[in-house]
Formats: structure tokens, sequence, C-alpha cells
């Protein structure tokens, strides 16, 4: 069934785009006010270990995350809404990218916090990369 078929499904696609479109959003706040949190700090020299320690890497990619992964969540609402794809890979990856938006900060975040947490990074990239895989196979040739 593709997504975009009768109005039941043309429906459901753009409640899901606008859920992802939210998310994104969502996501470009998030990377706002963590920038703005973690912003408050970075005069200092040393702090979480200096410019290029580990710990302060991963507050700076955790920070970045949320407007990556928000971008890519808009960027998914846009595409869903212009071409026609399938309902099952519309929804999975619908999922699979909002669990990307949210765990990859999560896991950076964590990761600076306690470097044992870098051991879930697996689930963020993981669920990015069905999301893409998804879309990609759901793609119509016509």
């Amino acid at each position: 069934m593709l997504a975009s078929n009768g109005p039941s499904g043309r429906k459901t696609t753009m409640e899901i785009a606008s859920l992802n479109l939210l998310a994104g959003w969502l996501g470009m706040l998030g990377g706002v006010i963590s920038g703005a949190a973690i912003g408050l700090f970075f005069h200092r020299d040393e702090w979480m270990g200096g410019y290029l320690s580990f710990r302060r890497r991963m507050a700076r990619l955790g920070h970045i995350s949320f407007f990556g992964l928000g971008f890519i969540n808009l960027m998914f609402a846009f595409s869903i809404r212009m071409v026609e794809f399938p309902l099952f890979e519309v929804q999975l990856s619908s999922l699979c990218f909002i669990l990307g938006l949210v765990t990859m900060p999560l896991c950076c975040f964590l990761t600076a916090w306690r470097k044992p947490f870098r051991y879930l990074f697996p689930i963020p990239v993981l669920s990015v990369l069905i999301g893409i895989v998804a879309l990609l196979a759901g793609w119509p040739t016509r």
C-alpha cells in the first residue's frame, strides 16, 4: 500500500510528516538550548578537561547532533510529502529517524559524563541507518 494512495493513506502520510516536522524543529530547539548551556563554560580553557578532551568533544557532538538529526527529520517530512512511498517504509523511517534524534544526543552527553555509555552508540547509528535504507528501499521506480 502506498502512503499516498487513497484518502486514508494520504492522511497517514501527512500525519507522519507532521510528526517528523515537529521532531525536526524540536531537534533545532534542543541544539540551541544545549549550545547555550554548554556555551556558558566554553571560555574556560580547562572546562571538561580542555578543548581537545574526549568529554568536551562528546558534549560538542551531542549539541551538533540535535541540529543534524533535526535536519534529517525535516528533510524526511518534506520528502514524504513530495514523493509517494509505501506506507510501511514511511512508518519505519519515521520511527527510526525520531529514535535517532532522541538517542544520539543522549548517548553523546551520557558518554561525556561516563565513558562506558559509548557502547550505546549502535542504537542511534543503526536507527538512522535503518531509516535511510528503508526510505531508499521504498523509493518509487517510476
